[in-house]
């Protein structure tokens, strides 16, 4: 069987595991999953997370990072463009996620990256991901 979109994949697989109270947990590997993991590490949303090769695709192992109280650090996760509708946006056009403390994640022409760097370069492209 077929995923249609693995990154709403990836995204049920962090919530869960939040809610869960995980520690960590494996999702299968590809350059996309593993360019929005890296946003989230360096956004402090993760702990962290390793890449483990195997004979298929690899896997990547994520850390889950909680609070002092065992609150989640990831509040909500909103997959925007799907593969039914697909949402692009403009550089002047990059939406703001409640009102800038959240993170909006973009796949661009120069690679995936967050709204604000792609405030900074001026270019646009279509949005993946909304984290909060």
């Amino acid at each position: 069987m077929s995923m249609t979109d693995p990154i709403a994949d990836l995204l049920t697989r962090i919530r869960n595991a939040q809610t869960a109270k995980h520690k960590a947990l494996r999702v299968p590997k590809s350059k996309m999953k593993e360019s929005i993991v890296k946003i989230l590490r360096d956004e402090g949303y993760i702990q962290g997370y390793s890449v483990e090769d195997d004979d298929r695709q690899g896997i990547i192992n994520v850390e889950l990072k909680y609070g002092p109280g065992g609150q989640h650090t990831i509040t909500g996760l909103e997959r925007v463009s799907k593969p039914g509708r697909r949402v692009y946006c403009g550089k002047d056009e990059i939406p703001r996620v409640l009102g800038g403390l959240g993170v909006t994640i973009l796949s661009t022409s120069r690679g995936v990256m967050t709204g604000q760097a792609c405030r900074q370069s001026g270019i646009g492209g279509e949005v993946l991901v909304n984290i909060w």
